[in-house]
């Protein structure tokens, strides 16, 4: 076992600057996934419609979608390093701000402060996922991003796990204080490091001044370039279905399981201990890359499949098992499309490239998460058959992919 962890830690340990920005990401997720049931647990306090509690998810992709393009263009123009931190130390602000909501009435600051929060976020994702080849070599890409990854996955499960635990004990107060220092620490980390950029020439700044010439440039960038286009498309296919289903298992822990806040942290950490060991068992069964296009196909049919499960049972612990086993399937399909758009990608394209690809994403996962959270308020089916539906329309999408992405990149390969 610790052999086949040895390629991994020796990276976390002879890396510095990987390192710090590893434990950067890890430290602010924690503080995320620890402080978000404290948010739910907010907006059910002052407000009992699950489509409100539905909105909150919704205005978070929203917000990341509509700022997404700009970030990308800043993450390309300016040091990318300077606005994590900056991006940091804003989160925490505005994360302290929402302890103002006392009150049915201002319920909406909870809602704008996370709209703000997500904006931040929309610049330090896709500048935090640009630096990571330039603080590795390429034969450790791929493991930078299963570390990356699988730090996700941890964190999410106890962050998710001690979060509902904490919500129900501390108060959502404290919690609400703890996650603003994650953010603090977050931005040390990032003033540690040092992160290598490759900056646009004095012609392309001039020729970029304009940010909407800057965002064209990005997808003209994208779309004359396929074998980029395929791998961004892998997250957002997914997550137009995938994005409700999560949002339906927080019903799911509410009405069927009668759990809360502590069931909720449990199916939670069943998706982020999948997420985690997806990418490494993915790598195992698929570890050449020309293969791998395929593999988000077939990793989003699966993941599809396993929901469907979930819809069909009402056992806590064999819920558990097939939210993971979906998830791995996701995060196998995240980390490989990752790591394609980081090697075809040149690096002052980078950050307008892995925000159009946040951009797909988010506005997946809002279209799929009101859809689902109107079905519910206005009683048009009920939570389980709902999860059939999502996941049984997940399948039919990994196999439409297989059809046309995969037959496209099996044919720039061919002709490469």
């Amino acid at each position: 076992m610790l052999e086949n962890l040895r390629p991994y830690l020796s990276l976390i340990k002879e890396n510095h600057d990987f390192r710090r920005l590893w434990l950067s990401q890890s430290v602010s997720n924690f503080g995320d996934w620890f402080g978000l049931l404290a948010l739910y647990a907010i907006i059910s306090r002052y407000s009992d419609s699950e489509f409100l509690l539905g909105l909150i998810i919704v205005v978070k992709m929203l917000s990341l979608a509509f700022f997404s393009p700009f970030a990308g263009y800043l993450a390309d123009r300016f040091n990318r390093r300077m606005l994590m931190i900056w991006c940091d130390l804003l989160r925490g602000v505005a994360v302290l701000g929402i302890l103002l909501v006392n009150s049915p009435e201002t319920l909406w600051i909870a809602y704008v402060l996370t709209a703000v929060q997500m904006m931040l976020s929309a610049i330090f994702e896709p500048a935090k996922t640009s630096s990571i080849p330039n603080v590795t070599s390429e034969e450790n890409l791929t493991n930078a991003n299963i570390i990356s990854t699988a730090s996700w996955s941890i964190i999410f499960t106890t962050g998710m796990a001690i979060g509902g635990f904490a919500t129900d004990l501390l108060g959502t107060d404290l919690v609400l204080i703890l996650d603003s220092l994650t953010y603090v620490l977050s931005a040390w980390f990032v003033y540690k490091a040092v992160i290598p950029q490759k900056r646009l020439s004095k012609e392309e700044m001039y020729r970029t001044r304009n940010p909407f010439k800057g965002i064209r440039e990005g997808l003209r960038y994208l779309f004359d370039n396929r074998h980029i286009l395929r791998p961004s498309l892998a997250k957002g296919t997914s997550t137009v279905f995938l994005g409700g289903l999560v949002y339906l298992l927080i019903i799911v822990s509410e009405e069927v399981l009668m759990m809360g806040s502590i069931g909720l942290g449990l199916l939670y950490a069943a998706r982020g201990i999948g997420t985690g060991v997806g990418p490494i068992i993915g790598r195992r069964m698929f570890s050449d890359e020309k293969d791998w296009v395929m593999v988000m196909g077939l990793a989003i049919t699966f993941c599809g499949l396993m929901y469907m499960v979930v819809g069909f049972v009402n056992s806590l612990t064999l819920m558990f098992i097939f939210v993971l086993l979906a998830h791995a399937a996701s995060g196998a399909n995240w980390v490989t499309s990752t790591v394609l758009l980081q090697k075809r990608t040149q690096d002052t394209f980078r950050g307008r490239i892995f925000s159009t690809e946040w951009l797909l994403f988010t506005i997946g996962s809002s279209i799929s998460t009101t859809i689902a959270s109107l079905i519910l308020e206005f009683d048009i089916m009920g939570v389980k058959p709902l999860i059939l539906v999502y996941g049984g329309i997940m399948a039919m999408g990994g196999i439409i992919w297989s059809f046309t992405i995969t037959k496209n990149e099996r044919l720039w390969q061919e002709a490469g």
